[in-house]
């Protein structure tokens, strides 16, 4: 039948006389011209790195504070702070997967499949987000029941808000161009955002909480004693003005979150894939997952940075508890965390430049090894503030590799996967999901084991100075864990396939692929014309 399609349409062409087609209506051999790279604006790029600093604000004040905050203002005890930490965590690992799968059941809309869920969750995650640090008045004797059951419930209900900001902003990169290049400078200009939101953050939370100093108590032997036997009213009153420290810095990093979100959806577009869109409906979710688990550079990618990721995190989460009681500078830590992060700021621009320069790979062995000779000195060393400032702005070069590299490595993984499974839309998602849910589950496995660890050294709540042991648990913690999750890390990387050579022939395999597929949708398009003409 097509045949006879064909032919009739041909002869009725070949019947009409020349005059009688106007010269607009002849049909004219049209030269395919190649196709023009597609060019982000810097006002594109900075639109979208803009809506990575809400993940960052608020992970960057829980990561550093929550630990702290919990036991020394909260006044939860620290196994039932282990249980908050381990189990928000572990919700929110379990949650990136669920919502992967579930925008992989969205259907493309006006404002894309993204960007609808991170404009309904925002105002939701910003009220979560405040009442995490909002310590209510109890009845006289459940306040350490009803006050474990509320952390616990806004923590995970912030987290599966935030989740559902993330992921699909996370996804995004697959979105805004179809160039590699372009997705990588928009990494860039992503990661330097993100840093320099933990600057934000760290400097918001940290110098409005450290302004008013959570109380510590004394004996007149020097012993800690529990805040309830001594200076009841003064230690009653420090503790309120903490409290209301927390709040502060709280309602002005959700202010933040807003904003960042309004930029990010008034500034940046989905763009849908030519070979994707001419497909019908995505691939199911189930199928697709046992896709994404079966591709091999995917696997290893996530086994290499899932234990630098770790080391990070834990040293992210036991830092303030280490400079306060181990290094006892109560009274600079928030300052030393600046450090750390205006020093990663400043260098993701270099990061940049040396991956473009010399690849991926060899981007991250050396930035991420970079981190253990501080992490050695920080062990070995005594207390010295000025070398401490020192160790700390070395260790944000390292901190900016670790920002940058897993999520400019991640799209090549994704296109490496496409090649190989060019039917297969709606797959992203899962990807970043995934990838997400296995660095935060195990952080909170990490983060529960460590308070449980300082629970089982005899830490003391709101003490003025803690025992030997604890000070000696906490030093571990930040610094020879870390370096054994980085070294095993960086052997699990060597497996890693993608380097600089396949990352340019996918490139020009994927260009082949866009190029087939937009000249079959021009094809369609000018028969379709013609007939109309016809």
């Amino acid at each position: 039948m097509a045949k006879g399609e064909g032919a009739e349409s041909g002869s009725a062409a070949g019947l009409l006389p020349t005059s009688i087609l106007q010269a607009s209506e002849r049909p004219v051999q049209v030269k395919k011209e190649p196709k023009k790279k597609q060019q982000l604006s810097i006002c594109n790029k900075l639109c979208y790195a803009v809506g990575g600093a809400p993940y960052q604000l608020t992970g960057c004040a829980l990561g550093f504070f929550l630990q702290i905050y919990l036991l020394d203002v909260a006044k939860v005890e620290p196994l039932p702070a282990s249980i908050i930490l381990f189990v928000g965590r572990a919700w929110d690992a379990f949650t990136d997967p669920l919502v992967g799968f579930c925008i992989s059941k969205s259907s493309w809309t006006r404002l894309g499949r993204l960007m609808p869920w991170i404009i309904f969750s925002t105002p939701l995650a910003i009220i979560a987000y405040f009442l995490i640090w909002f310590v209510p008045d109890f009845p006289s004797g459940t306040e350490s029941s009803h006050g474990f059951l509320w952390y616990l419930l806004f923590y995970c209900l912030f987290e599966t808000l935030v989740t559902c900001f993330h992921v699909p902003y996370s996804a995004l990169t697959m979105f805004i161009s179809t160039e590699q290049s372009e997705r990588d400078s928009a990494t860039a200009y992503r990661m330097t955002v993100e840093v320099l939101g933990t600057v934000i953050g760290t400097a918001i939370q940290g110098q409005i909480v450290g302004q008013a100093k959570a109380p510590c108590l004394q004996d007149q032997n020097g012993s800690v004693v529990v805040s309830e036997v001594a200076n009841r009213t003064q230690s009653t009153a420090s503790l309120k003005d903490t409290q209301n420290a927390y709040l502060l810095a709280a309602g002005i990093i959700a202010s933040i979150y807003v904003l960042c979100a309004f930029i990010l959806i008034l500034g940046v577009r989905e763009q849908r894939e030519l070979y994707e869109s001419q497909q019908a409906e995505s691939m199911p979710f189930f199928q697709g997952l046992r896709l994404v688990m079966g591709h091999g550079p995917y696997v290893k990618l996530i086994a290499g940075f899932l234990f630098t990721s770790l080391a990070f995190m834990l040293v992210e989460g036991n830092f303030a508890l280490f400079c306060t009681y181990t290094l006892d500078f109560r009274n600079e830590f928030q300052n030393l965390l600046l450090a750390i992060m205006l020093s990663a700021t400043f260098t993701i621009p270099i990061w940049q430049w040396f991956l473009t320069r010399f690849g991926k790979k060899t981007a991250v062995y050396i930035g991420i090894s970079s981190a253990v000779p501080f992490l050695i000195l920080v062990a070995l060393m005594e207390r010295n503030l000025i070398v401490t400032y020192v160790v700390a702005v070395a260790a944000g070069v390292s901190v900016a590799a670790a920002f940058l590299l897993p999520w400019s490595m991640l799209p090549d993984v994704i296109d490496d996967f496409h090649l190989k499974h060019p039917h297969s839309p709606g797959t992203e998602p899962i990807f970043f999901s995934f990838y997400v849910f296995f660095t935060k589950f195990a952080s909170g496995v990490s983060l529960g084991v460590s308070t449980l660890s300082l629970d089982f050294a005899n830490y003391q709540r709101q003490g003025c100075s803690q025992p030997e042991q604890v000070k000696f648990t906490l030093k571990m913690l930040v610094t020879m864990a870390p370096i054994i999750l980085i070294l095993l890390g960086l052997l699990l990387f060597k497996l890693y396939p993608i380097d600089e050579e396949k990352r340019r022939q996918n490139k020009k395999a994927l260009q082949a692929l866009r190029e087939e597929a937009s000249s079959s949708g021009c094809s369609d398009t000018d028969s379709t014309e013609l007939a109309s003409i016809l």
